[in-house]
């Protein structure tokens, strides 16, 4: 961590820089001398089975407006020393993702998708020489080696009518509206690595999540479920299917989510996690087991207080990942035993190409890109526990740009944690303060980088330059403190996570010089609920910004793409309790507001429709509350236009100045 100090703050900062401290640059790849242009990232980062080269998709995001996203090749690195074995940009108008070895490492494959062209082209990597092994126009992800090396499967979802995934904007909804609800159906699909044409092996009318080939190379297990593949996550099954099709087995159909299904090298058992999830690719729970001939999950990890991120099998044992509180570890799992053993650990932010790291065959060596709030992304690679360590040393000119410390509190006999950043140099007197409630709520906020320009749909540096601290809350139903915190907020949205909030506020009022008169408040998706719910049920913060928010769950069970989440978090459907529904909804209390409040939504929004946001809007303008709703034209859940990101960063600079004084 950077050596400035936050002024007035009587707690210890963490030591954030030893455990990511970076090597030295390597001559001849990395940037030395000058200004950085960018920030450099590493996504989708994979190792070699061997353990020693290490690939992923490079791109450098320039720190000022562009038009388009930044893209980059695939690169392969060495993993003892970062230097650049290949690189390989095939399609000059593709993203490159999921890259995957082959059993030997002499074969490497990916997907290069062109996003214009709705295309995907699964690339083969071998002697140095790229070429297309096959194409679809729709989806294609997570290209997987059988284990003999001689066939690639991957999920594909042909003709696809949008992005997979509910964040991602919405189809036009017009015509016949039930034939529309299953019009994608996502596939595991087979392919001789000689070449050939794609077989599809799943059952056509089945949306396939997750999969992993069993050991005997003889068909897959997965995570799937029948009809719609947005909403229908929630209540998937874990399916075997045959190499040869037909139709799928159930192994089992437990009534909580699941990802991450691995099967055993002896073929005899699956492991995955499992949990209360609110959205799909947002992984936490614990580790359960059971028989590859199907039965009752047994839970290996019962009342571990951290929150399972990813799982491997390596032998008889599982290597996985886990948030506990404030670090992001990586761990050995003793299924048998149920001892889970501690091998490195950070307060950090993870990431890898399937899962939050990325194995060698015998699990002595592990990859992954490493960031936290003042340290950019770099590769690491060694030895967890001993030599894992950055081997990239490209974004070391970009300083820290805030200072960041953990802050624990007590709530309700909740132990909960959160992040308080500050400016780099704290002028006199007392200052704003931007409480940023993440979404899920099965989620939490983990320490990435603050970049010299914003990326993002918040303004975090911008506000921080102008002496705004911001702090992250993850409070009870977030991830990082075992299944009972996850769960503790069931029923009771805006109930107990509030005070949760607003006690971290408390906290953060006595280690910082925090104007409390001059506090805000926002939040996306559950995080934009919680803004709503917030500013109807406290007059503590005099300015709100939500985003994607929910005003009305009634309205909203019947409006959104996703119903199926909602079922495990409030006990049952609208239809069955509709008074619970009623309770938990702002816009019943819309008569209290009194803040301020900035409103934005994507106009094709499928987890939480922009109507929504009309309404919530509508009920503050009636009770004379000002109000700005913004909706961002053909924008879903996540907005991805770099214009729109830059015209709602400006909006809100000028919201929270107005009402805060930064």
């Amino acid at each position: 961590m950077t050596s400035t100090r936050l002024a007035r703050l009587t707690c210890t900062t963490l030591a954030l820089g030893a455990a990511l401290a970076v090597a030295p640059p390597v001559q001849g790849q990395d940037r030395s001398g000058g200004a950085p242009l960018g920030l450099h990232t590493f996504t989708d980062v994979s190792l070699s089975p061997a353990g020693d080269r290490v690939v992923s998709a490079e791109a450098t995001e320039p720190f000022a407006p562009t038009k388009t996203r930044a893209r980059g090749p695939l690169v392969v690195r060495s993993a003892r020393t970062g230097e650049v074995v290949a690189s390989y940009d095939p399609c000059r108008t593709c993203r490159y993702t999921h890259p995957a070895w082959s059993p030997s490492g002499d074969t490497l494959a990916f997907i290069a998708y062109d996003a214009a062209q709705n295309r995907a082209t699964l690339e083969l990597v071998r002697g140095g020489r790229v070429s297309a092994l096959a194409a679809l126009e729709g989806v294609a992800e997570t290209p997987r080696f059988s284990p003999d090396g001689g066939t690639l499967a991957l999920m594909a979802t042909p003709g696809a009518h949008k992005q997979t995934g509910a964040v991602e904007a919405g189809a036009q909804q017009v015509g016949d509206i039930a034939a529309l609800s299953g019009a994608d159906e996502k596939r595991i699909g087979v392919i001789p690595v000689a070449g050939g044409t794609i077989r599809y092996v799943s059952p056509a009318d089945t949306f396939i999540y997750e999969y992993d080939w069993r050991p005997d190379g003889q068909g897959f297990v997965a995570t799937a479920a029948k009809g719609n593949g947005d909403n229908n996550w929630w209540v998937a099954k874990l399916i075997a299917v045959d190499l040869a099709g037909g139709e799928a087995r159930v192994i089992a159909a437990p009534k909580m989510q699941m990802n991450f299904p691995r099967v055993s090298p002896d073929g005899k058992t699956v492991a995955l996690i499992g949990g209360l999830m609110s959205d799909f690719g947002s992984v936490g729970g614990d580790v359960f087991t059971v028989p590859m001939e199907g039965g009752a999950l047994q839970d290996v990890t019962p009342g571990i207080k951290a929150t399972f991120t990813s799982i491997a099998w390596r032998g008889d044992r599982l290597t996985g990942t886990l948030l506990r509180g404030d670090r992001n570890e990586i761990v050995a799992l003793n299924p048998s035993t149920r001892e889970v053993a501690t091998r490195w650990s950070a307060p950090a932010e993870i990431s890898a190409a399937d899962g939050e790291v990325s194995l060698s065959a015998d699990a002595s060596t592990a990859a992954l890109s490493v960031q936290d709030f003042t340290h950019p992304p770099e590769l690491f690679a060694g030895a967890p526990g001993a030599t894992l360590a950055a081997v990239t040393h490209v974004n070391a000119g970009l300083a820290p740009q805030v200072t960041a410390r953990s802050v624990s509190w007590k709530s309700d006999g909740f132990d909960v944690q959160g992040w308080l950043l500050g400016p780099l140099q704290v002028a006199p007197g007392k200052h704003p303060l931007v409480v940023d409630i993440h979404g899920g709520p099965s989620a939490a906020t983990t320490p990435h980088y603050v970049a010299p320009y914003g990326s993002g749909v918040f303004a975090t540096v911008d506000w921080l330059r102008r002496g705004y601290f911001v702090f992250y809350a993850n409070p009870r139903g977030s991830y990082g403190q075992g299944e009972a915190f996850t769960r503790a907020n069931v029923r009771d949205f805006g109930g107990g996570d509030l005070r949760d909030i607003l006690a971290g506020v408390d906290k953060v009022e006595t280690l910082a010089p925090v104007d409390d008169h001059r506090l805000g408040v926002l939040g996306h998706s559950y995080g934009g609920y919680m803004t709503m719910w917030t500013v109807t049920h406290s007059h503590r913060f005099r300015a709100a910004i939500s985003g994607a928010g929910i005003a009305d769950w009634v309205s909203y069970y019947g409006e959104n793409g996703i119903d199926q989440w909602m079922v495990p978090f409030f006990g049952g459907t609208v239809y069955d309790d509709p008074a619970i529904y009623e309770k938990l909804s702002p816009i019943f209390s819309i008569k209290d507001a009194t803040t301020p409040t900035l409103i934005y939504v994507g106009e094709r929004d499928v987890e939480c429709p922009a109507p929504q946001s009309f309404e919530f809007w509508h009920g503050l303008q009636a009770v004379g509350v000002p109000t700005t709703l913004m909706v961002y034209a053909g924008q879903g859940h996540a907005i991805r236009d770099l214009a729109d990101l830059a015209d709602l960063r400006a909006r809100e600079l000028t919201w929270f100045d107005k009402y805060l004084g930064g």
